[in-house]
């Protein structure tokens, strides 16, 4: 049997402070608004006393209309001191690439997105350096230059910023960037910019984490893809991922293994980002299956 079709359906994320009878007063609303339950996840952390849910749901039988039905959601998150965000299939994310000079993830993201792959648009393509600008004109993607200077790197990010909310961009990727943004430019996108670090963090943060591992002789190289935060490396991971090396790699032998894991590993991230399938608290994420 079909399912329901994609743009009759919504998901919601939840999170609060843990307590009897989230899920049953959740499970009710939605019923009593003739929502179908699809599918269902939740968690607790007993140690930061929180709870988090995931509800994929049908509309196509929604006996109110939206508006009621997300003022439904508001006072129950209200009565029991949620955090919640409503998303529905139909809305087309619009998602704007960060880059440098290396192709490697930004060919994989172009790539995947042009299969199906990833659930959005990409109206532009952002980058300190022209080296890139051929990558861009292959896929029909605008390409705009925005040089950084430690002198105008303000008013830089302030243009960035323009650009970016002229364009409904929902989602800001860093695809190998090579730049340090400001907190002024990561706090105007809490939860929105994915950064992939080429380091199994929070080991080798900062530059060159693959010489720094060779010259720790480690057997073992990673990539994370995190959230930026203005603290360097260190905001909520969304995944991660390994592979083996050994004292006969060299420094361009890590690079190799290494950029594979970093295509992997932020194509991974932008899914589960696109799929609302990733909670933040603190420092920390939940990521649903």
């Amino acid at each position: 049997m079909a399912g329901p079709p994609s743009h009759a359906v919504a998901t919601l994320l939840v999170s609060c402070p843990d307590r009897r009878g989230i899920v049953a007063a959740l499970a009710q609303l939605l019923y009593g608004h003739g929502a179908n339950i699809l599918d269902a996840d939740q968690h607790t952390d007993p140690v930061a006393g929180m709870f988090f849910q995931r509800i994929r749901f049908d509309l196509a039988e929604l006996r109110t209309d939206h508006t009621s039905l997300e003022r439904a959601i508001a006072e129950a998150a209200e009565r029991f001191g949620m955090t919640w965000r409503l998303a529905q299939a139909d809305r087309i994310r619009r998602m704007a690439l960060f880059v440098s000079k290396y192709d490697h993830c930004l060919y994989d993201l172009l790539l995947r997105q042009r299969a199906g792959e990833l659930a959005c648009e990409i109206p532009l393509i952002v980058s300190n350096h022209q080296d890139l600008a051929p990558v861009a004109a292959q896929f029909g993607i605008p390409f705009e230059v925005f040089p950084i200077r430690p002198e105008t790197k303000t008013d830089q990010e302030k243009r960035e910023r323009d650009r970016l909310d002229a364009l409904g961009v929902d989602l800001i990727v860093l695809a190998r960037y090579m730049q340090v943004l400001s907190p002024e430019f990561t706090d105007a996108y809490p939860a929105r910019i994915i950064n992939i670090h080429h380091s199994f963090l929070p080991a080798f943060m900062g530059g060159k984490p693959y010489h720094q591992a060779h010259l720790r002789g480690v057997k073992l190289i990673g990539a994370t893809a995190h959230y930026a935060t203005p603290d360097l490396d260190e905001g909520p991971i969304i995944d991660q991922d390994v592979t083996r090396c050994s004292h006969r790699d060299t420094i361009a032998d890590l690079i190799r293994k290494g950029r594979d894991l970093e295509k992997q590993v932020l194509a991974r991230a932008v899914r589960l980002h696109l799929d609302d399938r990733v909670l933040v608290y603190g420092n920390k994420t939940v990521v649903f299956d």
